[in-house]
């Protein structure tokens, strides 16, 4: 089933619920730090894990201590979904776990 865009004031609104996260062009990113390289390691593969589980897929970018996401939704031209902001929140869900910030 395909996905909406939403509009800019729609994007605002989810941003305002999603502290850290934010509109980078055409796409929402976040960046964590965390601990360690390994700590940073284990967070990337439990995003991975939940983007497998949603079928919906980020830019992922393991730092030594940081973990950067990018997500916009392909089959919808590139465009910012309410599927972009279910995988955020399911990343703000699982970071604290990490110990990330």
């Amino acid at each position: 089933m395909p996905v909406a865009p939403l509009s800019q004031k729609e994007i605002e609104d989810r941003l305002a619920e999603l502290p850290g996260w934010s509109l980078d062009g055409d796409r929402i990113s976040r960046s964590y730090r965390l601990v360690s390289h390994t700590a940073a390691t284990a967070m990337v593969v439990h995003i991975a894990q939940v983007q497998e589980e949603l079928d919906h897929h980020s830019d992922l970018t393991l730092g030594y201590d940081t973990v950067s996401l990018s997500v916009h939704t392909h089959s919808a031209g590139g465009a910012v979904t309410e599927k972009d902001f279910e995988l955020a929140r399911r990343v703000e869900d699982l970071a604290p776990g990490h110990g990330a910030h």
